[in-house]
């Protein structure tokens, strides 16, 4: 039996990860603020002897030490994430992103704690090569649009770990998440799986950003979250960077055909363009197809979910029968 810490614990992906720690035995802690993170994604949780949880920041040095001392391997999820938030709030995004992981270093390293740090496709930027593989270029915007500034912030976090790693021998492993969906998330910040599926079994207009043809490839936070815990298991993946993502490409145009198609909705489908939806001057990513070839030959992961199933799971936690 293992002890986890999850930093972002009561987020989307922290509190599926959890559950699933705690299922094979486990004993898990978590920290949230609870700014973007909710209580009721872990009130199920609270009854097991073997979760305890800490409403704080993780820049909460006195804190966070004590639960990294009693820890053996940290998640560190806690962010400020959606590219709604990054155009909006471009300060608090990047010292929430650096600042946070910077703090949960420092605490792994007085107890030589694996640390997996959770990076982004968004670190790929404009990048033409696809897939992408953890070792190619990257390309980004210009520092005067705010909407890269995730991105920046996200390849920081790895440089920072991966720095631990090099200089002090601390057990670090960044990975990068490839649209991660499923219950539990939210579309205030931006998020279009249930943006979508909330509106198609409300009968909304699905507001589809851009001309439609930029493509995604759509992550089962149930098998994200197993990627993360073989990444935690496995001591020869420190020091590697990971992408964490499905193979299946799907435009956010034939996202949305197939959301209304297989909710049954009569909603119908309307073009915003990004100035309107984010900033005047917003650039997006055209595809995001990750390379999964190292997590396969390091722990044996693949996705299990197809989008299909990953609709109709997300549509059926809105309450869909």
């Amino acid at each position: 039996m293992a002890r986890f810490l999850i930093t972002g614990g009561a987020g989307f992906i922290g509190s599926h990860l959890a559950e699933a720690l705690l299922a094979r035995g486990d004993s898990v802690t978590i920290i949230d603020d609870l700014s973007t993170g909710r209580f009721e994604n872990v009130e199920h949780l609270v009854s097991n002897p073997r979760f305890d949880f800490a409403i704080d920041s993780i820049t909460n040095d006195t804190v966070l030490d004590r639960l990294a001392s009693q820890c053996d391997a940290i998640v560190h999820l806690a962010a400020a994430v959606g590219v709604e938030l990054v155009v909006k709030s471009p300060v608090y995004t990047i010292t929430t992103n650096i600042g946070g992981t910077e703090a949960v270093l420092r605490a792994a390293r007085r107890y030589r704690a694996k640390t997996l740090i959770a990076s982004s496709s968004e670190v790929y930027g404009k990048g033409i090569h696809v897939p992408f593989h953890e070792d190619d270029d990257v390309l980004l915007g210009p520092t005067c649009r705010h909407r890269w500034a995730y991105a920046a912030s996200k390849m920081v976090d790895e440089f920072l770990g991966m720095a631990y790693y090099r200089e002090y021998g601390l057990p670090v492993v960044p990975f990068r998440l490839f649209n991660t969906v499923g219950p539990r998330q939210v579309g205030h910040y931006g998020m279009v799986m249930p943006r979508f599926v909330g509106a198609a079994l409300a009968g909304d207009t699905l507001q589809v950003y851009g001309d439609g043809t930029q493509t995604r490839c759509f992550c089962h936070v149930k098998d994200a979250a197993r990627a993360i815990i073989g990444l935690a298991d496995e001591p020869a993946t420190v020091g590697q960077v990971f992408n964490i993502g499905s193979t299946e490409q799907v435009s956010i145009m034939q996202l949305a055909h197939r959301v209304i198609s297989l909710t049954h909705s009569s909603s119908e489908i309307v073009l915003v363009p990004y100035e309107k939806a984010y900033a005047e001057g917003f650039e997006d990513m055209r595809r995001r197809v990750p390379d999964i070839t190292r997590i396969q030959q390091a722990v044996g992961w693949t996705a299990e979910y197809s989008l299909d199933e990953i609709i109709l799971d997300v549509a059926r936690s809105f309450g869909m029968r």
